[in-house]
C-alpha cells in the first residue's frame, strides 16, 4: 500500500470529453477544470489538439489526443498520418485503439506492426503512447495475447477501454492486463470509472492512469475522506 496527497490523486487523472458534439465552450471548461484540479492530460479528440494545446500552453498538463476513435477500424497508414498530425498539431499523448478485426482473426503480425509504428512515431517526438484494447469485445485469450504484444513493444501505457463500448474498465481486467504485460509498461483503466472507491480499487489493482469525466467529483469525495479522517494523506 502507498500514501497518497490529493495532488498525487489528481495526477493520476486523464480529465476526458471525447463527446461528438464537444463545443469550443467544453473544450475551454475542461482545460480550465484540469487546470484548477492539476489532471495529469486533458483526452480529447484528434481535432482539439490545436485548441487544447493553445489553452494548456505554459502548463504541465498534457494533451492526449484519441486516435483512430472509437473503433479502431482504420488502416495502419490512416492511424500513423493521424498520429503524426495530431503530435503537430500540439497532442503530447497519444491512446490509439487497436484494429479488433484483425483482433478476431488473430491477425497478432498486423497487431505488433501497427502497434510498432505508433509507438515509433510517438518516441521519435517524445510522445507518450497508449494502446486502447476495449476490453468489452475480446475475450481473456485476446486480452492476454495483446498485452504480451505490448510486453514486446513497449508502448508507455496499455487501456481498458474506450468508454463507448458495452462495459468499461473493470478489476479483473486491469489485474490480467497488468499481470501480463510486465514491469516496462503501464495500465490505463477506462470506462465507468465515476465514484472514488472505484476510483482507488483501479489502482490498488494496477491502473497508472484513470480515464475519467467524472475527475472533479471523485477529487470532491476524496478531500471529503480527508477531512473527516483528519489525515493528510490516502492510503491505497
Amino acid at each position: 500500500m502507498s500514501n497518497y496527497t490529493i495532488d498525487e490523486l489528481a495526477r493520476f487523472i486523464d480529465h476526458t470529453n471525447l463527446k461528438a458534439d464537444a463545443t469550443t465552450a467544453d473544450m475551454s471548461k475542461l482545460c480550465q477544470e484540469a487546470k484548477d484540479y492539476h489532471f495529469k492530460m486533458v483526452a480529447i479528440n484528434q481535432v482539439q489538439s490545436k485548441l487544447c494545446a493553445e489553452l494548456l500552453a505554459g502548463t504541465d498538463i498534457n494533451i492526449g489526443a484519441a486516435i483512430s476513435f472509437p473503433l479502431g477500424q482504420t488502416s495502419k497508414e490512416a492511424k500513423f498520418f493521424e498520429t503524426e498530425n495530431a503530435i503537430k498539431i500540439g497532442a503530447t499523448e497519444i491512446d490509439y485503439v487497436v484494429n479488433l478485426t484483425e483482433v478476431k482473426a488473430q491477425n497478432w503480425l498486423y497487431i505488433e506492426e501497427e502497434m510498432e509504428g505508433i509507438v515509433a512515431i510517438c518516441r521519435k517526438n517524445h510522445v507518450i503512447s497508449k494502446v486502447i484494447f476495449e476490453n468489452a469485445y475480446l475475450t481473456d485469450e485476446e486480452k492476454i495475447k495483446l498485452s504480451e504484444i505490448a510486453k514486446k513493444v513497449e508502448p508507455d501505457f496499455i487501456k481498458t477501454s474506450t468508454g463507448f463500448a458495452p462495459t468499461g474498465a473493470t478489476f479483473d481486467d486491469v489485474k490480467l492486463m497488468k499481470t501480463h504485460v510486465g514491469d516496462k509498461v503501464k495500465v490505463k483503466a477506462a470506462g465507468g470509472i465515476r465514484d472514488a472507491e472505484t476510483f482507488k480499487k483501479m489502482i490498488a489493482c494496477g491502473a497508472e492512469r484513470i480515464g475519467t469525466s467524472a475527475g472533479i467529483e471523485i477529487i470532491g469525495e476524496l478531500k471529503k475522506e480527508l477531512a473527516e479522517t483528519a489525515k493528510e494523506t490516502i492510503t491505497i
